[in-house]
């Protein structure tokens, strides 16, 4: 199998950098009309920066409010807007589902997108994958689209004024990178652009994990204070660079299979992206065989930052054997990332490891 590493075009990461919006486009050749869409949050907070950025340029553009969710319906109105715009660019500024389509909708009108996440909550900003989800909140399908962002620009300012809940929601996210990563290329499968997997996507992966069991909890101290460290700035790195990279070229496996499961109950709505992933890794942990000191590290790391570590913290406190059993349904369809382990696993696996993942954590945490 061929190997295939891709990344965005050009990243850029700092506190301020939103000012640079415009000229970082330019540099790529990238011009306006551009239509920026944006979460509400988003948009009351950066506004008034993007307006000076683009007049600066001499540029016209149009902010339109995402609709909450990334749905088929949502991304064709944001492609269509685009059109009607007559934009030259779209760019999404918000968080992962703002991100995703945004994303969609540039890649289905042929327009360059620029990814402006202002959380670090999940790796959807340098990505080429969209996430569609149903109006109900359930994951529906996987979009891969011929190229990754021309541009990811992360205002690291903007990231810690966000709430906390949020860069620790990236830190599950990005902790998974390297077990389904590892996972995927053991198995010899191909990673999310069909291809087979680099050294250079492995390392990342490696680094990704490292760098959030190293610096996570520093970085949330800092945070919480609305500081910008160095320890933060790795953190931000880690969730959106490293865990992007590492997730695309080398591939994903059951965390996020698992998370997918989970959302198919509606308990586990309040969670977030990230949350249930750090989840489905202790899942996987179990499916793979990791050591128990392994294991134990990262359930106490978990528990250090607030991630969740059983079903109850995602809002599954009584689930029942079906639920679980429509959990593992799910995580194991057909076409499902899980089906990257380089075994085969049923859905009767998933659901044992489950329950297994769940029991072993309430156990180190002092809850069982």
């Amino acid at each position: 199998m061929h190997r295939v590493f891709c990344a965005p075009l050009r990243y850029v990461q700092g506190d301020g950098v939103t000012g640079r919006l415009a000229l970082e486009m330019a540099v790529l050749g990238i011009h306006g009309p551009v239509l920026v869409v944006a979460g509400r949050s988003a948009a009351a907070a950066l506004a008034p920066v993007w307006a000076a950025a683009m007049s600066a340029a001499g540029w016209h553009h149009h902010v339109r409010a995402f609709g909450g969710e990334c749905t088929a319906a949502e991304i064709d109105a944001v492609a269509a807007e685009a059109r009607a715009l007559d934009a030259r660019a779209i760019v999404g500024a918000g968080g992962g589902k703002c991100l995703d389509a945004s994303r969609a909708a540039a890649a289905a009108v042929g327009l360059p997108f620029v990814s402006c996440p202002t959380v670090a909550s999940t790796d959807a900003p340098t990505s080429a994958l969209s996430v569609v989800y149903t109006a109900a909140g359930a994951a529906e399908s996987y979009r891969i689209h011929g190229r990754n962002p021309d541009l990811v620009l992360v205002d690291s300012g903007v990231i810690v004024r966000a709430p906390v809940r949020y860069l620790v929601a990236g830190m599950g996210d990005a902790l998974s990178t390297w077990y389904e990563g590892r996972a995927a290329a053991a198995a010899g499968r191909p990673n999310m652009r069909g291809g087979g997997t680099t050294e250079a996507a492995l390392a990342l992966a490696r680094a990704c994990r490292d760098t959030v069991l190293a610096d996570g909890e520093a970085a949330l101290a800092a945070a919480r204070d609305q500081r910008v460290t160095p320890a933060v700035e790795r953190i931000i790195e880690a969730n959106t660079l490293l865990s992007g990279l590492g997730f695309e070229s080398a591939g994903l496996a059951a965390a996020h299979a698992v998370h997918n499961g989970l959302t198919v109950l509606s308990g586990t709505h309040a969670a977030l992206h990230g949350e249930k992933v750090a989840f489905g890794t202790l899942v996987q942990m179990v499916l793979d065989g990791t050591p128990a000191d392994e294991f134990a590290t990262v359930v106490r790391f978990c528990l250090a930052v607030g991630l969740p570590v059983t079903l109850a913290q995602l809002g599954l406190a009584a689930a029942t054997t079906a639920d679980v059993d429509a959990i593992a349904g799910r995580a194991t369809q057909p076409g499902e990332t899980i089906h990257n382990l380089p075994r085969p696993v049923t859905v009767a696996d998933v659901a044992a490891a489950i329950r297994e993942a769940d029991g072993l954590a309430a156990e180190i945490a002092g809850w069982s």
